[in-house]
């Protein structure tokens, strides 16, 4: 992508994410992603209908009740209470509705929790792979971003590597979990450890280092395994959370910052998170969703059916000879591309209409993710192609 702009500093933001924008705006996908009969992995975008009982909320209450129904809205109070209690049911700890804080979404959650607890010259350390898009908000904020590679066995933290990163500039770290691309789910073991080491790194520089929880897939999670929250072991955490992943509907942006009950200064934390959604561009959801938030919260994808198609999905890639692990979260799958090449890859499964991410975009070259919100029937026409791309890597 080439832009003339007259910001040097956008220049800068737009740079961290100039991998994923040129795919994303200029690449073969780019151009034949509207194409009926292609196999399209790329997003996490919906390949079917949306939800009913998410079409229904959605036609009950847009109609209005009176006459300030779409008026300037911040936090409803109903969306706030109802979110409260859901959070009480999945995370085990009563979050005061005054402490849910309702968003446009986890991007806007992300952005306006970042800016209250960093100052310009502040650090913030951040795991990767990463999601696309931590880096610039990072850098928006005038803060220093501190990348640390996961653990390249187990996907897990490097619980050593984080540790050391940790400075007296110190001031937030970001989690994902389960970790868009790896699927992986932090264990509590890991997330213990973890708070010890920010509990001690806050009291040797003498300043709160926060934990800034990206839990937008805390959904999407298979069979029985547990998804703990980093709010269970460590006060000092921002939950952040997206309706748009368990209802796939990344298009309508409602999600929140949830402050756990211990935390030491959620009172100011509320405000100054306030002040932020002012000035960044309003970021509350739209009144409508946070109304009908009553009817979607309990909604979810059928997460039996993703669990059959991602079983599908690895059984048959490791029998064409594909590496990859079974993720326990997220609705991606990560596979070692057959080329070192990621991007030489890609073409050969455009070759057989196939498209996927690679793995050059989200600091991961080598590799390649699958998004399994595809349909059926891009499946069954997908799956041939990667055995045939597979079986020309291998010429």
């Amino acid at each position: 992508m080439t832009i003339d702009l007259v910001s040097p500093r956008m220049a800068m933001l737009l740079d961290t994410v100039s991998p994923f924008l040129n795919f994303y705006m200029d690449s073969e996908w780019t151009q034949r992603k509207d194409e009926h009969d292609i196999a399209d992995f790329v997003l996490g975008n919906p390949h079917e209908m949306p939800l009913p009982g998410f079409v229904k909320a959605m036609q009950k209450w847009s109609e209005p009740q009176n006459k300030d129904w779409f008026a300037y809205k911040d936090y409803v109070p109903s969306a706030r209470k109802i979110a409260a209690v859901s959070l009480s049911e999945h995370r085990g700890i009563a979050f005061d509705p005054e402490d849910i804080l309702i968003t446009s979404g986890a991007f806007a959650g992300l952005n306006v929790t970042i800016g209250p607890v960093t100052n310009p010259g502040d650090e913030v350390i951040f795991i990767s792979p990463p999601w696309f898009f931590y880096e610039g908000m990072i850098l928006q904020h005038g803060a220093i971003p501190v990348r640390v590679k996961v653990e390249s066995d187990t996907y897990g933290l490097d619980l050593n590597a984080i540790e050391a990163a940790i400075t007296e500039k110190t001031r937030a770290i970001i989690i994902n979990s389960p970790n868009n691309p790896t699927g992986r789910i932090y264990s509590r073991e890991e997330l213990s450890a973890l708070a010890k080491i920010l509990t001690a790194a806050s009291e040797k520089y003498d300043h709160t280092i926060y934990l800034i929880s990206d839990e937008a897939y805390s959904k999407i999670v298979y069979g029985d395994r547990e998804f703990p929250s980093p709010a269970k072991f460590y006060p000092n955490t921002f939950l952040i959370y997206t309706y748009g992943k368990t209802l796939l509907i990344p298009g309508q942006r409602i999600g929140y910052i949830a402050l756990p009950p211990d935390m030491p200064q959620r009172a100011s934390m509320r405000d100054a998170i306030f002040g932020a959604q002012l000035f960044m561009s309003y970021g509350f959801a739209n009144a409508v969703l946070q109304y009908a938030l009553a009817d979607i919260d309990k909604l979810s994808i059928d997460m039996l059916h993703l669990e059959k198609k991602r079983d599908r999905m690895v059984n048959e890639l490791q029998n064409a000879g594909y590496e990859l692990n079974t993720p326990e979260g997220t609705f991606y799958l990560l596979v070692k591309s057959p080329l070192e090449d990621d991007m030489a890859f890609m073409d050969l499964l455009a070759k057989e209409k196939v498209f996927c991410l690679p793995g050059s975009v989200f600091e991961m070259p080598g590799f390649f993710r699958i998004s399994l919100t595809a349909n059926d029937e891009m499946i069954d026409r997908g799956l041939p192609g990667f055995v045939k791309a597979f079986q020309r890597a291998m010429k």
